[in-house]
């Protein structure tokens, strides 16, 4: 791949987009005396991947103009953000969405949710599921807890690793790189043969979750569940600060797409994966939030926001929300790329205590370019 004098951001994580899921009105399940609890599970978009990062900067040395939350002493410590799980690989960071979320009724979150998984890393053993990085499946994880907590809220975010997105984002940033040549007709067509497959994993994985749910003796309604969709990290043509010419997108923003790539990921790819999504929700009869427009105006290279520096340190209302693209050699690792950092996580966060307060209805959530996590407002789909 073609490098450059500022170190090329070409690694890709694994991008992954976000599930959530609620069922019935939160009852508690009446064999459990333990603290009321909401647990969330799934891949990166949920376990908290990229919480390291209060937005980017271009600066390689120290906190990154204080864009780096793992700059502790004079040195980086990782740990500090996503605890233990950082040397798994699993990262949840202390920002994660069910930690960010303002104002939940239940009084113990748990993030058992890890980065990179897919639907089989979730299903029960029992269902054919299978551990991951060390850990039993998720559901299986998720029925130990419910058998001591009353667990009234499960947020799980799945199916983008079995879609195989990190792939599209790796043969689109080469396309853009060495081949001078667009990705989304072949990815179009890789995705639309993925697609059906990666959502009955998905339907199958809300099912595993309620059969575990079952084991512990909970009833259908005693719990609420969300599926939850994606964010994108990359704005349209139109709205990217960086010419398509030249090293800019590369060197300096971290995004390198063509703009007819970039289009058809913002309004093509995205909402496709949205709309299978809800249709996921509806069969299974659980709520759906829609996070397609959740990072609006401030994904990366957004003409609305800007690079932190020295003289203009992060700020919640003015730097973007997701991680650019990295390869890991100089800040931070490459599967934080194109994931929401530690202000998009918060914005979601805010997502979630907004549809917790609708007890039924398929809700899309959106930000305020120019505004902080906290001007997050709700709408509901038709």
């Amino acid at each position: 791949m073609i490098g450059s004098a500022r170190g090329m951001r070409l690694g890709v994580a694994s991008l992954t987009l976000v599930l959530a899921f609620f069922n019935g009105s939160g009852t508690a399940h009446a064999a459990v005396t333990g603290p009321t609890a909401v647990v969330s599970m799934g891949d990166s978009y949920i376990s908290g991947e990229a919480g390291r990062w209060l937005g980017n900067s271009d600066d390689y040395s120290g906190s990154r103009d204080g864009t780096d939350r793992a700059y502790v002493g004079g040195s980086y410590q990782p740990t500090v953000v996503y605890g233990p799980t950082y040397n798994s690989g699993c990262d949840r960071s202390d920002t994660a969405e069910v930690n960010s979320a303002p104002g939940l009724a239940q009084s113990t979150r748990v993030n058992i949710a890890c980065s990179g998984a897919t639907t089989a890393d979730v299903l029960r053993a029992a269902d054919g599921g299978q551990s991951f990085k060390g850990e039993a499946p998720q559901a299986d994880q998720l029925a130990q807890i419910a058998a001591t907590d009353d667990v009234q809220t499960i947020v799980l975010s799945i199916g983008g690793n079995d879609l195989g997105f990190s792939d599209v984002i790796t043969t689109c940033v080469e396309d853009y790189e060495i081949w001078y040549s667009y990705c989304n007709p072949s990815e179009q067509q890789a995705i639309a043969s993925a697609l059906p497959g990666a959502m009955a994993n998905v339907g199958k994985t809300i099912d595993s979750v309620n059969a575990a749910m079952a084991s512990d003796g909970y009833a259908p309604g005693s719990y609420r569940i969300i599926l939850q969709s994606y964010p994108s990290p990359i704005p349209r043509s139109g709205e990217n600060r960086y010419s398509e010419s030249g090293w800019s997108r590369t060197d300096t923003g971290g995004c390198p797409f063509w703009n007819g790539d970039s289009d058809w990921a913002r309004d093509t790819l995205i909402p496709e994966i949205s709309s299978a999504l809800r249709g996921v929700a509806d069969a299974k009869g659980v709520q759906f939030l829609d996070l397609e427009n959740a990072l609006q105006g401030h994904e990366v290279c957004s003409t609305h926001d800007q690079l932190a520096t020295s003289s203009q340190p992060p700020s919640p209302a003015t730097s973007e929300w997701a991680r650019f693209l990295t390869t890991g050699a100089t800040q931070g690792t490459e599967q934080e790329s194109f994931h929401p950092n530690a202000y998009g996580q918060q914005a979601l966060g805010h997502c979630l205590s907004l549809i917790t307060a609708q007890p039924s209805g398929d809700w899309s959530c959106t930000d305020t370019p120019g505004q902080g996590p906290s001007a997050m407002s709700l709408s509901r789909l038709s």
